[in-house]
């Protein structure tokens, strides 16, 4: 049953994808690219397309024991299971942007980048996940650093609130994503960071990848907290890839809707952020479908398969204008 169920998602869209095109593909010789890369420059992209660069917290700042900063999952994974990373390093040190931010600013503006999305780290922020932990006013002030000298150099800060370094303590003490209890906690973690940060941050991701997340953390067990069924992977740390990667996405869903409401109803008008811009929104994974021959390529855009996509992590399925 616990197979089946893991495997329910990726068959009914196998179905859909067979069922909804009756397409038969045939190679009928080379397709042109659909632009050739080489001649692209800031004139091929309409005015106000933003160039940016992104990051996340654990893979790039290192500093993971100063600053008052309390350890993620990420932290005891790479230490407890070295022989799951690949290179079996670890976010220890990573590319120390906690010590040369400065540089990576000035790095970014002689690129000519407009923007930055960096994420923040939650255990830097409440050390023990929870409000009731205490606030920690070094990691307040390192992010109120890094944003200023962003904003001084010209590049616009887009935040993001998780990148799944949940905070080892609250895995410990309800299982983390598992657990109803992580809405609060990060509704709470949430307004903290828009009570500080959102004067000069306008561009808010609550979740980064919530599917990546859940699959990888608890179907499979390749990345943090590493949780999976002993018939996927026998040396996870324990899990049930029939269930709880479908927890974990509910969960993820309702912490996402709670940070929202938190945001347009106590700071957004506040801050003077307009609702056209859309401030605050969730960052979803898209897979990107390349069709031949080229007669079909409108027929299967990707926003068939990112419509399933969205169905599966968000349970809102989109409308394909190709089938109106």
């Amino acid at each position: 049953m616990a197979f089946k169920s893991f495997c329910i998602l990726s068959l009914i869209t196998l179905v859909l994808l067979i069922s909804k095109t009756n397409v038969n593909c045939t190679e009928t010789g080379a397709v042109d690219p659909i632009i050739d890369v080489a001649t692209l420059n800031r004139d091929s992209f309409p005015p106000g397309f933003i160039f940016g660069a992104g990051s996340s917290s654990y893979q790039f700042e290192g500093g993971a024991r100063e600053g008052g900063r309390g350890p993620s999952v990420w932290d005891t994974f790479t230490h407890k299971y070295p022989e799951k990373i690949l290179d079996k390093s670890n976010g220890d040190v990573a590319i120390d942007t906690y010590h040369r931010y400065k540089e990576d600013a000035k790095f970014m503006k002689n690129m000519n980048l407009d923007s930055y999305r960096f994420s923040i780290s939650w255990s830097r922020i409440l050390p023990n996940g929870k409000l009731s932990g205490g606030i920690n006013q070094e990691g307040i002030d390192y992010y109120n650093n890094v944003i200023n000298e962003l904003l001084a150099n010209g590049i616009k800060p887009f935040v993001t609130l998780f990148h799944w370094d949940l905070p080892q303590s609250l895995e410990d003490e309800y299982g983390g994503f598992l657990s109803p209890l992580i809405i609060k906690d990060f509704r709470d973690y949430a307004e903290v960071c828009f009570k500080e940060f959102g004067d000069r941050v306008k561009h808010w991701a609550t979740l980064n990848e919530p599917w990546t997340y859940s699959i990888n953390g608890y179907a499979n067990g390749t990345m943090a907290p590493g949780r999976c069924s002993t018939w996927v992977n026998p040396n996870c740390t324990g899990g049930d890839s029939g269930r709880e990667p479908y927890i974990v996405s509910h969960n993820q869903l309702l912490a996402h809707a709670a940070a929202v409401r938190v945001y347009r109803t106590k700071y957004q008008v506040s801050q003077k952020v307009e609702r056209d811009g859309k401030p605050i929104g969730i960052k979803i994974a898209s897979d990107w479908l390349y069709v031949c021959p080229r007669g079909i390529r409108d027929l299967l855009l990707p926003s068939k398969t990112d419509s399933l996509t969205m169905a599966a992590v968000t349970g809102i399925k989109t409308v394909d204008k190709k089938q109106n």
